[in-house]
């Protein structure tokens, strides 16, 4: 699974024909996360004509999710030319949303498709992109005493601490690459132990 994912929120602006087209992209990791951006832009651009979309959740490559809305504009020229820019650059856990203010001169099919796909690219020229990295959440179980130890190891391996719960012994919840579990377990062999989060 090698795709790039977006590191944070852009946004590109393209005038065409008196048109704007107004292209966020927003990085996600579920279609609710998706829907309420496009939902968030609605409010926002309410006197828009159109908010047109296309997300990929997941492998670009190998689509689990995807989805795409031409929100009132011709059947096939509006979200398929976002999503096939997406899919075309191999981005995943992404969303375009393209908000239109038209300008009162008609572009015709071809030049609507035209349109999308290029403020799509403009988003994507917008973008930082990084390589995706799958996640894992653990629960590492330790002494006060090496609770230290363990954030430090956690840090040091490019984790990221979720919760932590104190009881007879501390539970710390967390998040790192899935390919540094076993690295964490042996690196804290002697200072806590890892139960691994189905």
């Amino acid at each position: 699974m090698s795709y790039q994912t977006l590191k944070h929120a852009v946004t590109a602006r393209l005038e065409i024909k008196k048109s704007e087209f107004i292209a966020h992209a927003y990085p996600v990791a579920s279609r609710e996360d998706a829907m309420f951006h496009v939902e968030q832009l609605r409010a926002q651009y309410a006197d828009a004509r159109h908010h047109c979309w296309a997300y990929i959740i997941g492998d670009p490559n190998n689509t689990a999710s995807a989805g795409f809305d031409d929100d009132g504009e011709p059947n096939g020229t509006a979200g398929r030319p976002i999503l096939n820019v997406l899919q075309h650059k191999s981005i995943g856990n992404v969303i375009i949303i393209v908000v239109r203010y038209f300008g009162g001169i008609k572009l015709g099919a071809g030049g609507l498709t035209r349109a999308y796909a290029g403020s799509a690219q403009a988003a994507v020229d917008e973008m930082v992109l990084l390589p995706y990295v799958p996640m894992a959440q653990v629960k590492i179980l330790a002494e006060f005493a090496t609770e230290a130890q363990c954030r430090y190891v956690v840090e040091d391996l490019g984790g990221r601490i979720d919760d932590v719960n104190y009881s007879k012994q501390v539970t710390l919840t967390v998040s790192l690459a899935k390919a540094d579990i076993d690295n964490l377990k042996e690196r804290l062999a002697m200072n806590g132990r890892v139960l691994q989060s189905p």
